[in-house]
């Protein structure tokens, strides 16, 4: 047992899996997220200036929160190849990787241009730079470099793993660990010697998220409660419309598209997802990080709606990887806006320009830090808009940067569902269980 002020955790509170009650999970964590935004509103109005502020904010929150977010970041890694390389050897048939493969990738380009085309007809109805009045002279913005598409390709395969899985290249991971579970299927009776400790680590991994998750409750209060106090409610009062055109197509998306990719294609209630992918959600908006949501994912898509290892184990890391389809219509708005702002006409050729290349982007510059300004700047310079004005909406991006990794863990998690049901490998019993 766990044992803490309120925290602790008996054999009654969990659920079959051995991990913690995921409702009572999704409670603390939605506690965690209103505590922390009332404190960091308290703290931005009262003590902003004061040495008071910088201890509670630069000091107490900044800690607990980075602590909190390095421990997460601790699990990646070993969780995407522990459970990539188990699920690429369950499958038996290495033909089943190449089709599970392209539908994986299929679906995620196909969602990412639905936000994006979608994003682009909303912001060009609502218009959110028309008639603003802001100053565009001395804005500086420098981008980070993105890798060229062949340069891109050649970092996606490892020279060494080792150095691979310490610096977090997840893509080299990734193929690392397929390759792994490709040779183990191969391998015969050594390679199920190999096997059963790799699923040996991976229950042990799944365990640690466990007790990861018991302090999750904490950790995004930290992290809410510093953003809040640092931007304050008036950072984002000359960029609502803005604001609220990104929010709206975000929450678009993730009420239709995704809904709809349930229905059709795995013929499955989305009323089910949306309740069980609660709390990865819920972790995705407090670290704003799809890679530190990652363990929660994983956990969430193969025990709480049933798809299986063989298949989760492949899609959730490629997704937390390349899926960004919050991010795409974070570009689409900001294209319009930042068009709109400059006053530059880009027209509907130039709009089907952008979701083309932001589209192919979301898989190129994967693995990039500052991936979503990244992003935009390549949409940016491609349709030769000002990359400065990119300066505009950086003070609201951190608070529409958490919004969108929930709806990109919602991506993740709904192309999941769609193609175990293609392959039978959904488990509908476990989806539809309360």
């Amino acid at each position: 047992m766990l044992a803490g002020r309120g925290w602790s955790v008996s054999e009654e509170t969990r659920d079959d899996s051995g991990v913690g009650d995921t409702g009572a999970l999704t409670r603390r964590i939605l506690i965690g997220l209103a505590a922390g935004f009332a404190t960091g509103i308290v703290l931005n109005v009262a003590l902003t200036g004061t040495t008071t502020f910088a201890f509670l904010v630069d000091g107490v929150l900044h800690v607990g929160g980075q602590i909190f977010l390095s421990s997460l970041k601790l699990l990646v890694v070993p969780l995407v190849l522990v459970s990539l390389a188990c699920g690429t050897a369950a499958l038996e048939d290495v033909t089943k990787l190449g089709r599970i493969g392209g539908k994986t990738l299929g679906l995620y380009l196909v969602t990412t241009a639905l936000a994006i085309t979608a994003a682009i007809g909303v912001a060009v109805l609502v218009g959110p730079g028309e008639g603003a009045a802001f100053a565009t002279t001395g804005l500086e913005y420098a981008p980070k470099e993105a890798p060229t598409l062949a340069q891109t390709l050649i970092n996606i395969f490892p020279t060494n793993p080792f150095k691979a899985m310490a610096e977090g290249e997840m893509l080299q991971v990734i193929v690392f660990a397929i390759l792994l579970g490709v040779a183990m299927t191969l391998a015969g009776d050594s390679g199920r010697e190999l096997l059963r400790f790799f699923h040996s680590a991976n229950d042990v991994i799944m365990k640690l998220v466990f007790v990861l998750m018991e302090v999750a409750p904490f950790g995004i209060f930290c992290l809410i409660a510093k953003v809040i106090a640092v931007q304050g409610p008036e950072s984002f009062d000359n960029m609502a419309k803005y604001f609220a055109t990104v929010l709206f197509v975000l929450f678009l998306h993730a009420t239709v598209t995704y809904p709809t990719l349930l229905f059709l294609f795995a013929r499955v209630s989305p009323i089910h997802f949306f309740r069980k992918l609660r709390a990865p959600m819920s972790v995705a908006f407090g670290t704003a990080s799809s890679g530190a949501t990652l363990p929660v994912t994983l956990r969430t898509v193969e025990e709480r709606l049933g798809v299986d290892e063989s298949v989760g184990s492949f899609t959730v890391p490629l997704g937390a990887t390349i899926n960004m389809d919050g991010t795409a219509i974070m570009q689409g708005v900001a294209t319009v806006f930042i068009a709109q702002v400059y006053g530059v006409e880009i027209g509907p050729s130039g709009y089907l320009t952008v979701v083309v290349t932001a589209t192919l982007a979301s898989i190129g510059t994967a693995g990039v830090p500052g991936v979503g300004t990244v992003m935009l700047a390549m949409v940016l310079e491609q349709m030769s808009l000002p990359v400065e004005g990119i300066a505009l909406i950086l003070g609201v991006d951190r608070l529409l940067d958490m919004t969108r990794t929930a709806v990109n863990i919602a991506g993740d998690a709904a192309v999941s569902c769609v193609v175990a049901r293609s392959e039978g490998k959904l488990d509908l019993e476990v989806y539809r269980a309360p």
